[in-house]
């Protein structure tokens, strides 16, 4: 993809926005913390930032321990509430829903934030372990048992301790702990997978698979590729009948999905750029200005310099 697509943030970023204390982080790679909804209501440049899609260059986890508000985890919108755990890895595009004004000062919640480069020196093969990542990715949440969620406090206090203390080889003991948190967890999601698997028939098992791939490829080469053929093609299947298998899937239509990314990094190369439209049409592939715009404000209401105004 293209340098100034949807905006990527990591954690450098955030503490740029809102700093966090040392004590509870390691350099720019791992950042754990508790926050209530008082606290992220307040911080408006965090706020602002999450009421656009965006990208995390990492992982994050979190559960809830009050409270409850919506979140948009690749464009599906999620209800998150107490004993809920999110799990978000690299690539997911996130955003606040803009209705969570009055749920926020009633949350609480633990968090995780760790970066691709400190989570690839933990014992486990993330690969193996995230092997059914696009399965993540339209279900990042976990419900918590009371089992779960006690250990899930204990980790975190547990590291919260190993933190703040005065130990040397900080990096190496979280780390450690990480991993036996990951391995808990994921047991618990792969559980809640495989109970949803159970339910359904082998025909719909098709069916999803079939749309996962293709989410797969449009986040891939959305930016680049617009066409049914092209993802028919990839996928060795007529255009018609990949149509019909998203539409079975999720009841929207496969070129519904594209467009849906394709004006998510509109949007953000507007926000969060100084490209010129001339550069963004170009960037996303279009014949000429003419053509973006009517599909922008199509898809939006909004011409995009109304909307990079806005």
């Amino acid at each position: 993809m293209e340098e100034n697509n949807l905006q990527t943030i990591d954690i450098r970023r955030i503490l740029s926005l809102a700093p966090v204390v040392d004590e509870y982080s390691l350099g720019t790679d791992f950042i754990m913390g508790e926050v209530n909804g008082s606290q992220l209501a307040s911080s408006n440049s965090i706020m602002k930032m999450l009421q656009y899609p965006v990208r995390f260059d990492g992982f994050v986890i979190f559960f809830v321990k009050q409270g409850n508000f919506d979140v948009d985890v690749n464009l599906t919108r999620f209800h998150v509430s107490e004993r809920t755990l999110l799990v978000v890895v690299p690539g997911n595009i996130i955003k606040l829903s803009p209705d969570n004004a009055e749920h926020l000062g009633r949350v609480s919640l633990y968090f995780v934030l760790a970066s691709k480069d400190f989570l690839s020196g933990i014992h486990l093969d993330i690969g193996k372990v995230f092997q059914d990542s696009i399965r993540m990715w339209n279900n990042p949440c976990i419900t918590l048992t009371d089992e779960t969620l006690s250990l899930s406090e204990d980790y975190f206090l547990l590291a919260k301790k190993i933190l703040t203390s005065a130990k040397s080889n900080k990096q190496e003991i979280i780390r450690s702990l990480l991993t036996s948190f990951i391995y808990v967890t994921m047991d618990l999601w792969q559980e809640q997978i495989s109970h949803g698997r159970s339910v359904e028939n082998r025909s719909s098992a098709r069916v999803n698979q079939v749309f996962e791939r293709f989410i797969s490829l449009v986040t891939e080469y959305h930016t680049t590729e617009r066409g049914m053929a092209f993802y028919a093609d990839k996928l060795c299947l007529t255009p018609k009948y990949l149509s019909k298998l998203v539409k079975q899937a999720t009841g929207r239509s496969a070129p519904e999905w594209i467009d849906d990314y394709v004006i998510l990094e509109a949007k953000n190369m507007l926000k969060y750029s100084d490209m010129a439209i001339k550069e963004i049409v170009y960037a996303l592939h279009f014949p000429n200005q003419s053509v973006f715009y009517k599909f922008f404000k199509a898809h939006t209401g909004q011409t995009p310099t109304e909307y990079r105004r806005a």
